[in-house]
């Protein structure tokens, strides 16, 4: 027999301000337990000496974390240059000192050098996993791991001031960029090293940062509940289909949801022109107001003769079809 989950069956995203210190992950745990949640994650770890906006998923929004963590992110970072250290900030060993013998010129040109596509060898530091195990559990016992090139994309880059040794910039970059791996880069392609001193996440995908909120104002909220109450907490949490708002979406009628409840193939009424391997939001109401059901991707149903179907990630063992 399965063991249930202990917790509460609660679904949403909570945007955490992600203070200094601290891994995502034991903040997660402390979130998941302010809420009582049976279930929880986040959707890309920010280091301990990172901070800013961290999506937190509760619930069946775990399923959909992962669109968050393909998403592109936004973030302020100060580098200093003429000193690199182990990890690439603050947390490291210094490994190099050099005169910083260059000009705000060079600065900013060397720092634009980064913008559009390129290919990033990850930190030794990073979260990346090898073997079942992140990096930087081997990199901590000195145990270099050959790393592939990974393709990613800087679609803006700002540099929001040069007061040397010291720049800051705000960089908007796809999945998978190791900030820290840029801020090294940029010393090393400036001859005189460089690393993080401040690190700060100010957007993921399109949520907004006045909806984030502090683990201590969510303490505070708990603190001041009745044993059982949630309300005050619930009110905070972002609705799930929100870490999928960009995906055009499909609508279902009650018949439909029925037999969708079932576990049966159903009709609805795409958004756009149905396209295969496109992913879909799927709502059951005239639209997305209504009741959200999950995400599904088109492909054809040889059975059915270029009707498309589409396969519900909430539950694998569930398919919508849609006319062409």
């Amino acid at each position: 027999m399965a063991r249930r989950r202990k917790g509460r069956e609660i679904n949403g995203i909570v945007l955490l301000d992600k203070p200094l210190g601290g891994s995502s992950n034991q903040l997660l745990q402390k979130v998941r337990w302010l809420y009582k949640a049976a279930k929880a994650g986040h959707t890309g770890a920010l280091d301990p000496l990172a901070s800013g906006m961290l999506p937190l998923c509760l619930g069946e929004a775990t399923k959909f974390s992962q669109f968050l963590l393909d998403a592109e992110k936004t973030y302020e970072v100060t580098a200093q240059l003429g000193v690199r250290t182990t990890t690439s900030d603050a947390d490291g060993e210094v490994v190099e000192e050099k005169p910083v013998d260059v000009s705000e010129e060079q600065v900013r040109d060397a720092c634009l050098a980064f913008l559009g596509k390129s290919k990033q060898i990850p930190s030794m530091f990073s979260a990346l996993k090898h073997q079942g195990k992140p990096l930087y559990h081997y990199a901590r016992q000195g145990i270099e791991i050959e790393r592939e090139p990974r393709d990613i994309e800087v679609y803006e880059l700002d540099v929001l001031r040069i007061e040397l040794p010291f720049v800051e910039m705000r960089i908007k970059c796809s999945k998978g960029t190791y900030i820290r791996s840029i801020v090294d880069d940029l010393g090393q392609n400036l001859g005189c090293g460089a690393y993080v001193t401040r690190l700060h996440r100010t957007e993921v995908a399109d949520y907004p940062t006045d909806k984030m909120v502090s683990l201590d104002k969510l303490i505070e909220i708990q603190e001041s509940l009745e044993e059982g109450e949630f309300k005050a907490l619930d009110d905070l949490l972002i609705p799930m289909d929100t870490a999928v708002s960009r995906l055009p979406f499909v609508t279902i009628n009650d018949a439909e949801r029925n037999r969708f409840d079932n576990g049966q193939s159903v009709k609805g009424v795409c958004s756009e022109s149905l396209i295969e391997g496109v992913s879909y939001r799927v709502y059951h109401g005239e639209d997305t107001s209504g009741i959200f059901l999950g995400v599904g991707e088109g492909v054809l149903d040889p059975k059915d003769q270029g009707i498309p179907k589409q396969e519900v990630f909430v539950n694998p063992k569930r398919r919508v079809v849609y006319p062409l």
